[in-house]
């Protein structure tokens, strides 16, 4: 083969496998082996040169520290604020603000702590919290769920109440896997006004 067609192919083969070759982890091991031989090689040369040589042997490695019970319960509980701010949707929102991060929202904290709490410590790095609220009237606004089975542990909802001479309250609301979700635990109210509050999410 000629020597222009050998550099073409040698190139047309870099193109095509650009960013698909991943060195193999056994690379970081081999310099781990080598460095002691390194550094004994370069015993005769200053200590300026020997230092450097054995700083370039030893491989950078970053460790990223494994996730803890905390670090679970504090992604869970972000997850869930953010589902229940989307629920309410910007305008509602506007009108209860004040109320909901002030009231309903600690509340909701302490609850799902409760619940992991309750939870065995190895359970919760497969709990995970539903994404999409449901929209419209519907009542769903998270659940608690486990990966694995797919089974929820607990529902977060709200309802809205129209009480005559009163109006519009939201009542927002928990049930348990424990109990087959039948009991209806408080989280709290905020009052709406008499008129009808917009669909969820609007």
């Amino acid at each position: 083969m000629k020597l222009w067609m050998r550099k073409f192919a040698v190139i047309l083969i870099t193109i095509l496998t650009l960013g698909t070759y991943i060195p193999p982890s056994f690379i970081h091991t081999d310099a781990d082996e080598n460095k002691d031989a390194v550094s004994k090689s370069n015993a005769n040369e200053d200590v300026g040169n020997s230092t450097a040589v054995a700083a370039f042997a030893e491989p950078i490695q970053e460790t990223a520290a494994p996730l803890t019970y905390d670090d679970y319960v504090a992604t869970l509980t972000e997850k869930a604020k953010a589902q229940a701010i989307t629920k309410l949707g910007p305008k509602i929102m506007h009108q209860v603000e004040d109320e909901f991060m002030d009231v309903i929202l600690p509340t909701m904290e302490t609850v799902l702590q409760t619940v992991f709490a309750d939870a065995d410590e190895q359970e919760i790095p497969y709990y995970g919290i539903t994404e999409h609220p449901t929209k419209g009237l519907g009542e769903k606004i998270f659940h608690v769920y486990d990966e694995r089975t797919k089974l929820d542990i607990a529902r977060f909802h709200v309802r809205r109440d129209n009480r005559p001479l009163e109006g519009y309250w939201f009542n927002f609301h928990y049930h348990l896997s424990a109990d087959n979700f039948e009991t209806h635990h408080e989280i709290g109210e905020i009052y709406w006004d008499k008129n009808i509050p917009p669909k969820w999410m609007a």
